[in-house]
């Protein structure tokens, strides 16, 4: 049986359920052993996955207490888990009526609240941990950056590596590097990171090498990306896509374009961000046909649906050059809604090249 299918974990847990009572005998209470706790807490990961979650959740969360599996803190925690996927008032309330709480439960709750953009809380509750391991420190991190409290979330990792109570792991250096490289203006933390990861030996893994050099592109520091990807032992789609994309950001569009070739003749695949980065390389660059030809390439050999990033350089990259009827082409041509930066381009392009007739036709 496998999980992610929420009627068939329902009903082992249930006959699981119906063997260990039976097993307790008549008069005695029925206890939870490790078997009936795992077979809980593989039924709770499964209902999350179902579109009835919080209908399947609510049900056996009853049961959970009638069988007093409710004060396993494994299953408690996986059942907070499964809460905070759909519910944060159905979260809170298992929360503070937990009878036992560790370090993974507060985590658990941690990222609940900050996903659902109540970091005040989580930090709240972060700070009133007694104990905290780096998943602690991952949870309130990563809850700022994802909801850009890019600044908080750094000045928490600084804090973090001030005290020294924990070593920084690679999803850690991930998550502050993501937010270095969204502000870019923390290239002094980025290249502590980069150091750090040095002089410990750790391994910069695929995520931690992108990060990086993503980091080094967009705070400027072009050669600093380039050496780290020089000293990356093997290259996936991930590595290349980032340097084409900072080169492109930085207006080198021809150096972009060349590492798209590089990358094609060492066989690496690219991605529906790769064709990203070339067309804006393109833009940059005033590569009309080259775009196109490209452009062509990403559907017709790689079989990709172009997005509204696609479609937005191909828009720029006509309006560009002054081929306003081009540029008008492709958006009625896309298959999804134009969005304002789309039309601003256009509109932008027509006041310039003076081509006011193509203005008109915008509804």
């Amino acid at each position: 049986m496998k999980a992610g299918t929420p009627d068939h974990a329902l009903n082992l847990y249930k006959t699981l359920a119906q063997r260990a009572g039976a097993g307790a005998g008549a008069g005695h209470p029925q206890h939870h052993s490790s078997f009936g706790t795992h077979a809980a807490v593989f039924a709770i990961k499964s209902c999350s996955s179902s579109p009835q979650s919080p209908i399947l959740i609510h049900h056996l969360h009853s049961h959970l207490l009638k069988t007093n599996l409710f004060s396993d803190i494994y299953v408690a925690t996986a059942l907070l888990h499964a809460y905070s996927l759909s519910s944060l008032p159905n979260a809170r309330l298992l929360f503070d009526e937990m009878p036992h709480r560790n370090v993974v439960t507060s985590n658990t709750m941690i990222t609940c609240l900050a996903r659902h953009d109540d970091l005040s809380a989580a930090r709240s509750l972060f700070n009133s941990m007694p104990e905290r391991d780096i998943a602690s420190w991952s949870a309130i991190i990563g809850g700022y950056m994802a909801r850009s409290c890019r600044t908080q979330g750094l000045a928490l990792f600084r804090d973090m590596m001030a005290l020294g109570q924990v070593i920084p792991d690679q999803l850690i250096l991930v998550t502050v590097l993501s937010g270095c490289a969204s502000t870019g203006s923390f290239t002094l933390l980025g290249k502590s990171i980069h150091g750090y990861c040095v002089k410990h030996d750790l391994e910069i893994n695929v995520q931690l090498g992108t990060s990086l050099i993503d980091m080094y592109m967009k705070c400027g520091c072009l050669m600093s990306a380039f050496k780290v990807f020089e000293r990356m032992p093997e290259r996936n789609v991930m590595h290349w896509t980032a340097m084409i994309c900072g080169l492109a950001l930085h207006g080198h569009g021809d150096d972009a374009l060349a590492f798209f070739r590089e990358m094609r003749l060492a066989g690496v695949r690219p991605n529906e961000i790769t064709f990203t980065g070339v067309l804006n390389a393109c833009c940059h660059a005033g590569l009309v046909e080259e775009g196109q030809k490209y452009f062509d390439s990403m559907v017709e050999e790689f079989g990709f649906e172009p997005g509204i990033h696609h479609y937005g350089c191909m828009v720029e990259l006509f309006a560009k050059v002054g081929r306003l009827e081009d540029a008008y082409g492709v958006i009625q041509s896309m298959k999804v809604e134009p969005n304002i930066v789309v039309w601003t381009s256009l509109l932008a392009a027509c006041k310039k090249h003076g081509k006011f007739e193509v203005a008109e036709k915008v509804e």
